[in-house]
């Protein structure tokens, strides 16, 4: 048999059951109690709005969700009483909420504070009843921003806004300059506008939106700088002139208003920069202009002449030389814009000048020319007046003309223009086989002798044609006798078609000197240069298979 041993429950586990049992009885107790509040704070509200609840600032403590509707419709009138402004610059237009497409839903607000407390379970809607009436919350008020009227005003208010870019303009009437500024563009941003707007009726308060309006620059803004160059231009005449004119150049050459106004070009350019007006004158319009100036200005450089003085052995002058000069087109063209631009009205044409190779200071040593190398005469006994006046006329032409080394000479080029307007007479000329009369007649008695001259001289001839026949000026002696040994010895010329050419193929310059003694009836050419010995064997069958004509 086994024993086992009893002892009796101390006082201390006693004393500690009953402390718990105290604890879980204030516990339950204290559950009771809130339970009961908080259903007794339920059925006291029951149907209305928990304290501290407001919508909008408005406080709808207690109230029904009917009253609290009404309250709100009471008190809460920006809607319809508010004022938002709307502002473009300095221009400013007002309009209430509900024009903007506002309306408060007074009704739907209430149920908002109504539900608040109601919601996210016992516990959660129990603190949210406890934060309010300690603390106080707002409802969310229930706007409706119906955009279509929102966007309806500010169409209204584009049209006041939007204008189109436009282009300035420059145009030349007559000798008026008209030029209209131009216009930034500039739209309302409907879009933008909206979004600001909608924030702003959010805030329940009055207050202002700025407007977002878009701009469109034109391509040209302000031509009045371009309008004053323009009226610049033509507030006076344009004189173009020749620098370092003498009495004897021509010159200058004045434009009045009307005319310059016909070439005054208005013209758009475009780079990366942007569009710019350019106002000038017609360059095509200045070219022409400046074209016939040149038909008046161009010339050829000519050396000076000189004749040869036998007893100084030095070269006298016998005209001087000068300087030869062409109008350079384009560069006139440019000059005159970028100067009448800057306000000249008389301006210089650009020349390109070009030195003579003989100068008038030139001496007989510096072109080697020492000495008479050669001379030749023929005679013209039995022509009439007019044919000596030829003669005359053609032989003065190449007096005192001197030939470079190694230079081809042509007649046709150094005579220019037979014509009588140059001193020329009608007189007997062979033109197509035929003896007929016609204007330089003569001139083949001024050829034959110069070909005579080269011939003799040893100078290599480049280009020659005899006549057609046979003419007896050109077989004369001094005493008016007939030389058969001259015979085939002439040279005609009727340039461009038919020329006389020979080369200087020394290396000394070559001086022709020419003298016209009417009253002997004869032509002598006279070449002065440095002899190098040079001389010419010829001979000659005389007159052969003659024809009668």
């Amino acid at each position: 048999m086994t024993t086992a041993s009893y002892s009796p429950p101390s006082r201390n586990a006693e004393i500690a059951a009953q402390v718990l049992a105290a604890l879980i009885g204030g516990f339950l107790l204290f559950f009771a109690a809130l339970l009961i509040w908080m259903l007794g704070y339920q059925l006291v509200y029951a149907g209305r709005i928990f304290p501290g609840v407001s919508v909008a600032g408005v406080d709808l403590s207690g109230m029904s969700p009917a009253d609290a509707s009404v309250t709100l419709t009471q008190r809460l009138t920006f809607p319809y009483q508010g004022q938002i402004l709307l502002r473009d610059g300095e221009r400013i237009w007002a309009a209430s909420p509900a024009e903007l497409g506002m309306v408060f839903d007074a009704s739907a607000s209430a149920q908002s504070a109504y539900k608040l407390g109601r919601s996210g379970g016992l516990f959660g809607a129990f603190d949210d009843q406890l934060a309010a009436r300690q603390e106080g919350k707002t409802a969310e008020a229930i706007i409706i921003f119906d955009q279509s009227v929102a966007y309806a005003y500010l169409q209204r208010l584009a049209v006041e806004i939007d204008q189109p870019a436009v282009e300035a303009t420059l145009a030349i009437q007559g000798t008026e300059v008209v030029a209209q500024p131009g216009q930034i563009g500039r739209f309302l941003n409907v879009d933008a506008a909206l979004i600001s707007l909608s924030a702003q009726l959010q805030t329940f308060h009055d207050g202002e939106v700025t407007l977002i309006v878009d701009e469109e620059m034109p391509k040209l803004l302000d031509v009045s700088s371009q309008a004053e160059t323009a009226r610049q231009i033509l507030s006076a005449p344009l004189r173009l002139t020749l620098g370092g004119a003498t009495e004897l150049d021509p010159g200058p050459w004045v434009y009045d208003v009307p005319t310059v106004a016909n070439m005054l070009l208005v013209r758009q350019t475009e780079s990366e920069n942007g569009s710019k007006l350019e106002v000038a004158l017609d360059p095509q319009a200045l070219q022409e202009m400046l074209v016939a100036i040149a038909m008046q200005v161009d010339r050829p450089a000519e050396n000076a002449r000189f004749i040869f003085n036998d007893e100084t052995r030095e070269l006298d002058i016998l005209q001087y030389s000068l300087t030869g000069r062409v109008v350079d087109v384009q560069a006139s063209v440019d000059v005159i814009n970028q100067s009448i631009a800057q306000g000249a009205h008389e301006i210089p044409v650009q020349v390109v000048t070009d030195e003579p190779a003989v100068p008038d200071t030139v001496t007989a040593a510096e072109l080697g020319i020492i000495e008479l190398v050669h001379e030749e005469t023929s005679y013209f006994y039995g022509s009439s007046a007019e044919r000596i006046q030829n003669v005359q006329t053609a032989a003065a032409a190449f007096h005192g003309i001197l030939i470079a080394p190694g230079e081809t000479f042509s007649m046709g080029s150094a005579l220019g223009d037979i014509s009588l307007d140059n001193g020329y007479a009608e007189a007997l000329i062979i033109y197509g086989g035929r003896t007929i009369k016609g204007v330089g007649g003569g001139v083949c008695q001024v050829s034959t002798t110069l070909f005579r001259t080269v011939f003799f001289g040893g100078y290599p001839i480049i280009e020659r044609h005899s006549h057609a026949y046979r003419v007896y000026y050109y077989e004369q002696n001094a005493d008016g006798s007939k030389n058969p040994d001259l015979v085939g010895l002439d040279a005609t010329v009727y340039f461009p078609l038919v020329d006389f050419k020979f080369t200087n193929d020394t290396p000394n310059w070559l001086l022709m000197e020419t003298y016209t003694d009417t009253a002997a009836r004869k032509l002598t050419w006279k070449f002065y240069s440095a002899s190098d010995g040079r001389t010419v064997d010829w001979q000659t069958t005389g007159s052969q298979n003659i024809v009668s004509a």
